[in-house]
């Protein structure tokens, strides 16, 4: 156990020094990460990288390709092991289960337009995979509120250098 700690934390440590240096790469895990269910942003970063005078569209179109491409994950681990994962690690009654459905066809399947959102967004692309939403409609809808995201915080952020 104390060998995997230490590995562990190496590995953590060196992920960390290296996401505190901005780039291109660093960028694009940081946001394909935070598209994914665990609770990370990117927005921090996509802000460091304009402060310190990126091109703001090769720094917005990494971020949301990144960005997409970590929903398209969720997604799939959504369409392939969502019913195992939902009844076994999250231990979801089949009751909770239908309820969520109904919400998701009551607030259809543009509500992927809003997968940007924190806390909502990830479970949306999840839940999209399950249902086995059509993935070009998932696509246009989700590209387009990440990219509408990005584009919101990168003028934000370079009009307040101005």
């Amino acid at each position: 156990m104390n060998h995997f700690d230490n590995q562990f934390l190496t590995y953590i440590v060196t992920l960390h020094e290296w996401l505190n240096q901005p780039g291109y790469a660093s960028l694009f895990l940081m946001s394909f990460l935070a598209s994914t269910l665990l609770p990370l942003g990117s927005e921090w970063l996509l802000i460091m990288m304009l402060t310190g005078d990126y091109d703001p569209l090769p720094t917005v179109a990494v971020a949301t390709v990144g960005n997409f491409l970590g929903a398209v994950t969720t997604y799939l681990v959504g369409m392939g092991g969502g019913k195992w994962l939902i009844e076994r690690v999250m231990r979801i009654s089949p009751h909770q289960q239908e309820r969520a459905r109904q919400q998701y066809r009551r607030y259809g399947v543009f509500s992927l337009f809003f997968s940007w959102l924190p806390v909502v967004g990830d479970p949306l692309c999840f839940v999209a995979g399950m249902l086995r939403v059509n993935f070009g409609l998932f696509t246009l809808l989700v590209i387009s509120g990440k990219l509408a995201r990005y584009v919101v915080t990168a003028w934000i952020t370079l009009a307040a250098l101005r």
